[in-house]
């Protein structure tokens, strides 16, 4: 995304996305919205183009790249919706035991960036599996807004019970070393929370980006270490914050807060105009250096 092209768009724009993203505001009302704008100068092509994602944009490791090799692998979720697939990559060669981490997507099911991060951590060494939530649907369709109206519709008690199923199968890979990570952005974040909390066992490192905590009954049971990855201008996910950390305190639980300057919710996401490229970067070392530390 070109920074130039984004670094005039008034906050409200990318506010009022985040609000349609999340199902605040319908898509009707984010482009009447967006429309006020171009009364002061901006063209609705520049305001889509740098809102809306591109994917093309996200593509930082090749799916055809020699280092890694990439399968997708169906899992059982009898307390979910009975079978989940998802998108397994490894290190090409594997033979040895590795760590394992979980990648939890937003609220749209697999999109090519979330795939995308599996093969970023797969060429870190780690095993990675991007479990889509939307495959009992038939799997993500292949634009966002589908998707997200597609994983609305579902049960969520059942979406999480698909996750724990996942979480299980990938710690139980021939070659997993045993310790199992997650990673999660927005829903995914609170994916990431809810593993820890669901199951004290489950995970043994969790690192949830924007994403809102587990119900609060739940929390006491947290033990797994937690780097929990913010962006300063999403007051959405940060006001829930405090009370998290409170709680997190309370129960002893290790855990780091990065919050990030300037950055807007999705700050991770390459493939739109939210993406801030020094903070993320900075916030993806952190997450590695943190999985190399708490998974070996």
């Amino acid at each position: 995304m070109n920074t130039k092209q984004t670094d005039n768009i008034p906050q409200e724009a990318f506010d009022w996305y985040d609000e349609y993203a999340h199902g605040i505001i319908d898509r009707r009302t984010f482009m009447k919205k967006l429309g006020g704008l171009t009364a002061l100068g901006f063209s609705m092509s520049v305001l889509t183009s740098a809102l809306l994602p591109n994917y093309l944009l996200a593509e930082q490791v090749s799916f055809n790249d020699e280092g890694i090799k990439a399968t997708y692998e169906e899992f059982n979720s009898p307390e979910g919706y009975g079978k989940g697939r998802g998108y397994l990559v490894v290190p090409k060669n594997l033979d040895e035991k590795l760590p394992v981490v979980l990648v939890v997507h937003e609220n749209r099911g697999l999109n090519p960036y979330i795939k995308d991060v599996a093969r970023r951590l797969a060429k870190e060494g780690f095993i990675a599996f991007a479990p889509d939530a939307l495959f009992p649907l038939g799997g993500y369709p292949g634009n966002d807004d589908e998707g997200r109206a597609m994983q609305k519709t579902m049960d969520r008690a059942k979406i999480q019970n698909d996750f724990v199923a996942a979480a299980q199968f990938l710690k139980s890979h021939p070659n997993s070393n045993g310790n199992l990570g997650a990673v999660g952005f927005c829903f995914g974040g609170y994916i990431v929370n809810y593993l820890a909390a669901v199951d004290s066992k489950l995970i043994n490192a969790g690192v949830p980006f924007y994403g809102t905590p587990a119900s609060q009954n739940l929390r006491k049971n947290i033990k797994a270490p937690l780097m929990i990855q913010l962006g300063e201008l999403d007051k959405r996910v940060n006001a829930t914050w405090p009370e998290y950390e409170e709680d997190l305190k309370a129960n002893n639980v290790e855990y780091t807060m990065h919050m990030y300057k300037n950055a807007n919710h999705g700050f991770h996401n390459d493939s739109t105009g939210r993406y801030d490229k020094a903070n993320a970067q900075l916030a993806w070392q952190r997450t590695i250096e943190f999985f190399n530390k708490k998974l070996s």
